[in-house]
């Protein structure tokens, strides 16, 4: 069978911050963490910051492209925080992130390069031995990649230029299928179909591709409600919605700190403290990727402990609202999902095509980034970069 890195030839490693608090679920932490990092110095801006080989307040580096952040090193740093920008923390996590290349130790311009309102990332998920979960799953937010367990995949734009130019699929590869399927096939397409049929193995990710068109009809189908849902209102996508009477509803008001995260499948509630949460379908609790639940994980990353006296300590001091009306959306769009694992596993491949003869492997030119010289991008120190 392919591999997804032969059809998508072009992917990164997932971001690597190298300090945790820059990213926060909440953007008025993100603030407050800059403007104590700004007032202090010395020693104790160093011991705040997190240095490491890559950045230090003293190190100079480029702007990240699309954003307007200052190039001047930190350590003369004496502004406001730049504002937030909203990414994707490992699977269907929404936060905020300081987007400024002096916190950020590997920040992948190139993706940033490429991201607007036109692009959706894939991202392939580890694979975990014996483990539950879907092995790709889209955003129209920039992910930093990240794998809740195993062994991290890479981030795929589905087009290497802005504006939705240029799939990012192995030359020849639509055509191909086109010829073969009887009629012309699209990149959006082939997204559905990887987000349907795709599957993790140790080797990576591998994506089936059938024989039969009725079969690639189906799957598109299938796949293409698995992106709406995914994509959760980026793109032009519809915000995902659970019909009247199974909408999710917040019945008793979450604590300031919420003790621990509990299920009752018989009642369908979902208990956060004293907070109450209702209904919770079985397939929101019990959604998983790479062996980890969802939800537990998305409640741990905002109640876990903080090293005390650190930037990531500086949090919100009671559970925000805003935080209860995200919880409810996660619910839904994994609520939506799990109902149609069962379709997912109905998806009889048959006979595959097991040939491509002139599109894989994709040529070396294929798994580079795209030349993108349509803006400025400020250097180290406001010098203009080279690109």
């Amino acid at each position: 069978m392919p591999m997804l890195d032969e059809l998508m030839p072009w992917g990164t490693p997932p971001l690597r911050l190298g300090r945790p608090w820059v990213m926060a679920p909440d953007a008025a932490s993100l603030k407050a963490r800059w403007d104590a990092l700004v007032r202090a110095e010395g020693v104790e801006q160093d011991a705040l910051f997190g240095c490491t080989r890559a950045r230090t307040p003293h190190s100079a580096v480029s702007q990240l492209p699309g954003q307007t952040t200052e190039t001047g090193r930190f350590v003369r740093e004496d502004g406001r925080c730049p504002e937030p920008v909203r990414v994707t923390h490992g699977p269907f996590d929404e936060q905020w992130l300081i987007s400024d290349h002096r916190l950020i130790d590997v920040a992948r311009p190139e993706l940033w390069r490429v991201a607007d309102d036109r692009q959706i990332f894939l991202v392939e998920q580890g694979w975990v031995a014996q483990a539950s979960g879907p092995a790709v799953l889209a955003s129209a937010l920039l992910p930093d990649g990240r794998s809740p367990a195993g062994r991290p995949g890479r981030i795929r734009p589905v087009y290497r230029r802005p504006g939705g130019a240029e799939p990012n699929l192995a030359p020849g590869l639509l055509p191909a299928l086109g010829r073969h399927y009887g009629r012309e096939i699209d990149a959006d397409e082939m997204v559905c179909w990887i987000l349907a049929a795709a599957e993790s193995s140790p080797a990576g990710c591998v994506v089936p591709l059938p024989a039969d068109p009725e079969t690639w009809l189906s799957g598109v189908e299938l796949g293409r409600r698995m992106l709406e849902i995914q994509l959760r209102g980026g793109r032009g996508a519809q915000r995902p919605r659970l019909p009247g009477g199974r909408r999710p509803y917040v019945r008793a008001a979450v604590p300031a700190r919420p003790g621990a995260m509990e299920y009752d499948a018989e009642e369908e509630v979902l208990s956060l403290g004293e907070g109450r949460v209702s209904p919770v379908p079985a397939e929101a609790w019990d959604f998983q990727v790479g062996g980890v639940r969802v939800l537990e994980l998305w409640f741990e990353r905002r109640t876990a402990a903080a090293e005390p006296g650190t930037l990531a300590a500086i949090r919100p001091p009671a559970w925000p609202r805003e935080w209860s009306s995200e919880l409810l959306e996660l619910i839904t769009v994994l609520a939506l999902l799990g109902e149609l694992k069962d379709r997912q596993r109905e998806l009889k491949i048959g006979h595959e095509i097991t040939e491509l003869p002139g599109v894989l492997p994709p040529p070396g030119a294929a798994r580079r980034p795209a030349s993108v010289l349509d803006h400025h991008e400020e250097g180290p120190e406001g010098q203009f970069a080279l690109l």
